[in-house]
């Protein structure tokens, strides 16, 4: 992070959603499950919107997945951010989803479908975010 550069927005962190945000400070992605039915629900939620259940748990995802969907945001323009910022909606692996910042990759422009994994954005002491890179595909 620049010295002069604007601090990120916080995230809202709520006892919900804590082990997310303590996990990916560990560099490490971590998945809400539901106990009971084992369905993933992300973002999380404090009970299961399949059987209603409250107990939850939570598994560690790969980080890797595909590309679902994205944007390229130019405005507003936001000092903590570079222009233009590119989000978007990653499938897992483990098949859920989760909307997340994307960098450049060398593979050319970015495509729905292409393979993508996670990187870890230490923003701040107090903020890491997971941010997602196009992988090149190796051959089988």
């Amino acid at each position: 992070m620049s010295e002069n550069k604007a601090l990120r927005p916080r995230p809202v962190k709520t006892r919900d959603t804590q082990f997310f945000w303590d996990a990916l400070k560990e560099h490490r992605l971590v998945i809400q499950r539901c106990a009971e039915c084992k369905e993933l629900q992300h973002p999380p939620t404090p009970s299961c919107p399949h059987c209603w259940s409250l107990k939850r748990e939570t598994i560690d995802a790969s980080g890797r997945g595909t590309l679902f969907t994205f944007t390229v945001v130019h405005r507003p323009l936001v000092p903590a951010f570079d222009k233009p910022n590119t989000v978007g909606v990653v499938l897992l692996e483990e098949g859920t989803k989760l909307v997340a910042e994307l960098a450049p990759g060398e593979e050319g422009p970015l495509e729905i479908g292409m393979p993508i994994k996670i990187e870890f954005l230490d923003c701040d002491p107090d903020l890491t975010i997971p941010v997602f890179r196009p992988v090149k595909e190796t051959a089988k």
